[in-house]
């Protein structure tokens, strides 16, 4: 697994894919393919009103990816030092492999190249010290650059801040 994640607080997102527009600026990707999405899911009623949530999704860099098992000539390759699953273009032959391997629908292809390309986290940002375009450019700041330890730790901590709201509600 990759030492970084991006989480997102959905109750923040208002669906303006300014992380994919960011994301394609950045990496210089074509009307079409993204590294990066959001998903509306809904609408759904709550609360007897209508409501959308869009959930963010890129890349789970995952640590026994389907997608570089599937690749035949080992273009779809992961970082030693923080585990990030990227495509080496000079390897790759545009077979798909991994676009069919991968459950997610991740890698992409590129009709520029005509080989495939995926989400990398920007590694060439995180080498200068800074987040990932998507996480920069999210006009809400719901976007959140992490490591799994500490996102599992704010996790619990916003838990446990709901609990204390509901308990000082119910007690007033």
């Amino acid at each position: 697994m990759s030492q970084y994640l991006i989480t997102q607080n959905y109750k923040k997102c208002i669906g303006c894919f300014a992380c994919v527009v960011h994301c394609k600026i950045e990496n210089n990707l074509p009307v079409g393919p993204r590294f990066c999405d959001i998903l509306p899911v809904g609408p759904k009623e709550i609360n007897g009103v209508p409501r959308i949530i869009f959930v963010y999704m890129n890349c789970f860099h995952c640590e026994e990816a389907f997608c570089m098992k599937a690749c035949p000539t080992g273009a779809m390759t992961k970082r030693v030092k923080d585990g990030i699953v990227y495509v080496r273009e000079d390897l790759c032959i545009g077979c798909k492999s991994c676009i069919k391997a991968c459950p997610w629908g991740i890698p992409q292809w590129n009709p520029n190249s005509r080989k495939v390309f995926k989400c990398h986290l920007c590694m060439h940002r995180l080498d200068r010290g800074e987040k990932p375009a998507c996480v920069e450019g999210c006009t809400t700041s719901c976007l959140n650059f992490t490591k799994p330890e500490e996102a599992t730790a704010n996790i619990r901590r916003e838990y446990a801040e709901r609990i204390a709201e509901n308990l000082k509600a119910i007690l007033r």
